[in-house]
């Protein structure tokens, strides 16, 4: 089942690129047509790309990895950290730090920093400092959340990237292809795709079209953790089922030896008897003398 219509697209004006003159010719087998001196995107390419998207990044949400949500231009961060929060996956949305993905021990560094300072706050000691020190704790704990608040919970790199504007994002986009980090995005006109393992040809200024494909990836994601839970749930029931038939199975009889051990004793007393025997018979020479 398609998870959007030709029509949710066209209603979302996904179908709107930028200006002829600030086009990018790798962009031309995924435009439709010219008109006012606009591209058109060509949906019928864009339901298929954002279909293979969502149905890769599934298989990679099942497995049980995380995607990094990277939209820092005003008109998707606020999206994008609301969709990525509903299904507690990492984004960023202020600033991309360079080295964020490269140099990803420093930056673990400062979410632990982050993670001390509240400590601090907890246990007292904030309270105990002067109304400077906790002032300049104050401001650098938000600078802190600012930036890295929503990658707080990563503790490994990402298995995939999704990107708003690949054109804006390229410093993201160049960290992920050193790494092998499999992207997908949203890619206009004026964007290049060819270093986009996933590019989906939408518009990616309107909110409406950033607000429906990204959603799209977010039911795709959800449709992943669903599996994952249920793949869980019947694993843990199957060893349940194991453990309970081992329970249940009756123990092997134990081995009745007591017959065994009898005749050898039996044996034991008939060659005692014998020898008594033996020993009270008088020999030849005796009944001679």
């Amino acid at each position: 089942m398609a998870r959007t219509t030709y029509q949710d697209l066209l209603d979302a004006g996904v179908h709107f690129g930028h200006l002829t003159r600030k086009w990018d010719p790798k962009m031309s087998q995924y435009i439709f047509m010219e008109r006012n001196g606009i591209h058109i995107i060509d949906l019928n390419k864009t339901l298929t790309k954002v279909e293979e998207a969502a149905a890769a990044i599934k298989q990679i949400v099942k497995s049980g990895r995380k995607v990094l949500f990277v939209a820092t231009k005003k008109q998707a961060k606020d999206i994008v950290a609301e969709y990525a929060k509903g299904v507690n996956m990492p984004f960023i949305t202020e600033r991309w730090l360079g080295g964020m993905l490269t140099n990803f021990a420093t930056v673990r560094k400062s979410i632990k920093k982050m993670s001390n300072i509240d400590k601090l706050t907890k246990d007292g000691t904030y309270s105990n400092l002067s109304k400077k020190e906790r002032l300049m704790i104050q401001r650098e704990r938000i600078k802190l959340e600012t930036l890295l608040g929503g990658i707080a919970d990563l503790n490994r790199l990402p298995a995939a990237l999704f990107l708003i504007d690949v054109k804006k994002e390229h410093i993201a986009v160049s960290e992920a292809l050193k790494l092998n980090i499999p992207t997908f995005a949203m890619v206009d006109t004026n964007s290049d795709p060819s270093n986009i393992d996933f590019p989906i040809p939408a518009n990616d200024d309107a909110t409406k079209s950033i607000s429906l494909i990204t959603g799209i990836i977010i039911q795709a994601i959800v449709e992943g953790l669903d599996e994952r839970k249920r793949e869980k749930e019947d694993e843990a029931e199957k060893e349940a089922a194991v453990a309970k038939a081992k329970a249940d199975a009756p123990e092997a009889a134990p081995v009745d030896r007591a017959p065994a051990a009898e005749g050898k004793r039996t044996r034991k007393v008939a060659v005692e008897a014998d020898a008594a025997v033996e020993d009270a018979t008088p020999t030849a020479e005796a009944t001679e003398e």
